[in-house]
C-alpha cells in the first residue's frame, strides 16, 4: 500500500498531500508535538465517542521492523480538533480553509409560470 503523510517543516508551512494519507502513531506524535500518554487518551476517546470507528485504522508490516497500526486521514483530523497544539491548529485551519474556500457556482432556477405576476 502506498501511503503519504502530513509534515509541517521549520518555517511552519504544512503539506498535506492529496491521496492516500496514513500516519503512523509515532508520526502522529511528532506532527502533533505532544505526549504519547495524550496521544493515546485522544485516540480512546475518540473511539469511545463514536465520532470515529475503530475499524478505520489499518496495521501495516513495516518491511523487516515491527507491525505498525496507521491511522487515516478521519482519525487525523479528528485529533486536530481534540487536541490544542501547534500542529493541531495548523491542520484544523488547513481543513476549515479547503472547506471554506471552495468556490462552487450555484445556479437557481425559477419558474414563474404559475407567479402571481404572470396570471394578471
Amino acid at each position: 500500500m502506498e501511503r503519504t503523510i502530513i509534515t509541517i517543516n521549520e518555517s511552519g508551512n504544512m503539506n498535506i498531500p492529496n491521496g492516500n494519507v496514513w500516519m503512523s502513531f509515532s508520526e502522529l506524535v511528532g506532527l502533533f508535538d505532544v505526549s504519547v500518554p495524550t496521544l493515546k487518551n485522544t485516540i480512546r476517546a475518540i473511539y469511545k465517542s463514536g465520532v470515529v470507528a475503530e475499524h478505520t485504522q489499518h496495521c501495516e508490516v513495516i518491511p523487516y521492523t515491527y507491525w505498525a497500526t496507521l491511522y487515516n486521514m478521519d482519525m487525523i483530523v479528528a485529533i486536530a480538533f481534540r487536541i490544542n497544539s501547534y500542529g493541531a491548529e495548523k491542520i484544523r485551519n488547513e481543513v476549515l480553509k479547503r472547506i471554506y474556500g471552495r468556490k462552487e457556482n450555484v445556479c437557481y432556477l425559477f419558474s414563474l409560470i404559475n407567479s402571481p405576476m404572470c396570471m394578471s
